[in-house]
């Protein structure tokens, strides 16, 4: 997966490139860069089901709490450098070990609801850089090998339509409802990781 979301991540660059806030993407990669390290370190030493369940069951609680406890009338919360630290650290090093960083780096952002634009430009520059990044210790770690490069290869012509199809969607929602529609894709991330871990 790793090459088709770099790939994604430089499609998307263009439209996103100077719209993230800086100040939040600045902590949120020295947290990410640390969440790598010790993801590399510890790899193949922890399981990755495990992992999954845990960060699935992290985002469907939040998500859980967020509609029931009506989080959505609430005023949004600040950018806070302590939990930026955290939720990017959990996020860099599950995504490296079970390519499972969104929901943490979603748990940190969606709260603050910045206007969408910022919103996913954050999360483009900080899992694009993130993703460059993983390329080297995977390398090394011989992840690489010509079966899963080919296969990147083939589904390569995807990746354009897929992060059109999305920016196109962005462009039509609301700023109510996109984070209703992230705060949804949250609950189903997280399931979806509940079910690959148990399966």
């Amino acid at each position: 997966m790793l090459p088709l979301l770099c790939a994604a991540d430089l499609v998307g660059l263009r439209n996103y490139i100077g719209r993230w806030n800086r100040a939040v993407l600045r902590t949120m990669l020295m947290g990410g860069m640390a969440g790598i390290a010790l993801g590399a370190l510890s790899f193949g030493k922890l399981d990755a089901n495990g992992l999954r369940l845990m960060v699935g069951a992290i985002a469907i609680v939040f998500s859980v709490y967020y509609f029931i406890g009506n989080r959505v009338s609430r005023a949004p919360a600040d950018p806070s450098v302590r939990r930026g630290l955290f939720w990017s650290a959990l996020s860099g090093y599950t995504s490296f070990v079970a390519h499972a960083g969104g929901p943490p780096a979603m748990a940190y952002l969606i709260p603050q609801r910045m206007e969408k634009m910022t919103y996913v430009a954050t999360m483009n520059g900080f899992f694009m850089t993130m993703n460059m990044v993983k390329l080297v210790p995977y390398s090394l770690l011989g992840q690489f090998d010509a079966h899963t490069l080919m296969t990147s290869l083939l589904l390569l012509p995807l990746v354009p339509v897929g992060v059109r199809a999305g920016q196109w969607l962005q462009g039509k929602i609301n700023h109510f409802w996109f984070y209703q529609l992230a705060q949804v894709c949250l609950l189903v991330s997280g399931l979806q990781l509940v079910w690959m871990a148990l399966r």
